[in-house]
């Protein structure tokens, strides 16, 4: 009994200090960027030691972990994304990125590093593969809405693999968000009128 209360005691003591070493993180990358921080400085903001952040993750892994957050915190917010059903395909496509784009336009640098991260794939991220399923079930519910029926799982998994290309791609030629959007919808208008042309 008492050992279980010593373990649960450090479970949360450990959790604590990585919520800490991830504020600071999201906080100094947001103010200085990823490149000018240092894990020395991400230490000393959350008053730990190097050794501590360096347990918790490197600064690609706290990069990571801040735009989990960030993700998380518009999935949980209330009625991210949603659209009205009377919009079109496209229109609802757009409303349901546009809150993860203006995520990622509020700090372009930090988006680019993001990306880059995810790129080499030499960290995972939970959030990011989250959102993948939510955001593909969502456009499969606009493609259904839509009429697609039987194809909506394929125009679904085609959008949302043409939204990551997007946004590289914006991330690589500098291409502000407004871009992908319309991009995205014009995507979702194709794979609409593809399906429109053989029934």
């Amino acid at each position: 009994m008492f050992s279980e209360q010593v373990q649960s005691g450090r479970t949360e003591q450990r959790e604590r200090t990585r919520e800490r070493v991830i504020a600071s993180a999201q906080r100094l990358f947001r103010a200085d960027g990823f490149r000018a921080t240092t894990v020395r400085a991400i230490a000393a903001d959350a008053d730990v030691s190097v050794g501590t952040v360096m347990g918790v993750g490197d600064k690609e892994a706290l990069l990571l972990a801040c735009f989990d957050r960030w993700i998380g915190d518009i999935q949980r917010g209330s009625g991210a994304g949603e659209a009205l059903v009377t919009e079109s395909a496209a229109q609802r496509i757009q409303g349901l990125v546009a809150p993860f784009l203006h995520l990622f336009e509020s700090d372009l640098g930090l988006a680019r590093e993001y990306g880059a991260v995810l790129a080499r794939g030499s960290h995972e991220t939970e959030v990011f593969a989250g959102l993948a399923i939510v955001l593909t079930d969502s456009f499969e519910t606009v493609f259904r809405d839509a009429g697609l029926a039987g194809r909506s799982s394929a125009a679904a998994r085609t959008t949302y693999l043409s939204y990551l290309g997007l946004l590289l791609a914006s991330a690589a030629t500098g291409a502000d968000m407004s871009v992908v959007s319309t991009q995205l919808g014009e995507v979702a208008e194709v794979l609409l009128g593809d399906s429109r042309k053989e029934s």
